[in-house]
């Protein structure tokens, strides 16, 4: 069983590049991030043709969420309820998988803008809501993988220039702090459970020849509880669709469970 992250950077541009990197790698779930569409145009039948139930919580212009499937999807949830806010960030589904039922929660997370600035400030609003929300879903869904663009770099090997880069956006101490606060609820990072190659990231800037020269940052992350991590075999990120002609800025990364 597969399942993968990719932040599409808007699917009405990307939807060709999705359905063909689908046809190429058949996951069990695909959590998308930053949709740039609203609920009505999401492309529903283009899914199912490729053989994927969809559940979707978009947004006009920014943000949006929606999560594919090759299994049942029920218990959809849109957000975080105890948390107000107008941006489509988070969509929550129970996948009825053969190995029994699974919750995948899929977030587009804050992204900060910088240090000291509101949005900075919301952005550690919304980390916190998020850890009270995963905590009451791990409860009463104990096989849970959490997945998304977390717009956190966890560690400087996570960085193409983490000494420059230090306690700017997505460096931040209080940035990383919430994700091992994450991990501290019984989550891991199913990429840190192998060996990986050097200077492995999933986003790369448009400018200055970012993919080309590999300055990029891991920032799409897949977290697995307790009850998933012992069936984890393998946690990649897929390169080739950042080589794609207008491609998105991230690449998916998919974790393999037995």
């Amino acid at each position: 069983m597969k399942i993968a992250t990719w932040n599409v950077n808007s699917l009405s541009v990307r939807l060709p590049q999705v359905l063909a990197w689908l046809a190429a790698n058949p996951v069990d779930a695909l959590g998308l991030q930053e949709l740039k569409l609203t609920d009505d145009k999401f492309p529903h039948d283009a899914f199912k043709e490729a053989g994927y139930e969809a559940v979707a919580f978009g947004q006009k212009t920014y943000n949006g969420v929606a999560i594919l499937s090759r299994h049942p999807m029920t218990d959809v949830v849109r957000n975080i309820p105890a948390h107000e806010d107008a941006q489509a960030r988070v969509i929550i589904a129970t996948l009825g998988t053969p190995t029994g039922p699974l919750r995948l929660i899929n977030g587009y997370f804050v992204n900060g803008q910088e240090p000291g600035s509101e949005k900075f400030a919301y952005k550690m609003r919304w980390l916190q809501a998020l850890q009270d929300l995963v905590r009451a879903e791990m409860t009463a869904h104990p096989r849970l993988a959490l997945v998304g663009d977390f717009n956190v770099a966890p560690e400087d090997r996570d960085s193409y220039d983490p000494v420059g880069l230090r306690e700017t956006i997505h460096h931040t101490t209080e940035e990383r702090n919430h994700f091992k606060a994450l991990l501290e609820l019984g989550l891991t990072d199913s990429f840190r459970m192998f060996e990986q190659p050097e200077k492995i990231y999933s986003w790369w800037d448009y400018r200055m020849l970012g993919f080309q020269k590999n300055r990029g940052l891991r920032i799409d992350h897949i977290l697995v509880s307790e009850a998933l991590r012992s069936s984890v075999t393998a946690c990649v990120v897929d390169r080739a669709p950042r080589k794609n002609p207008q491609p998105s800025d991230h690449a998916p990364v998919v974790v393999t469970l037995e």
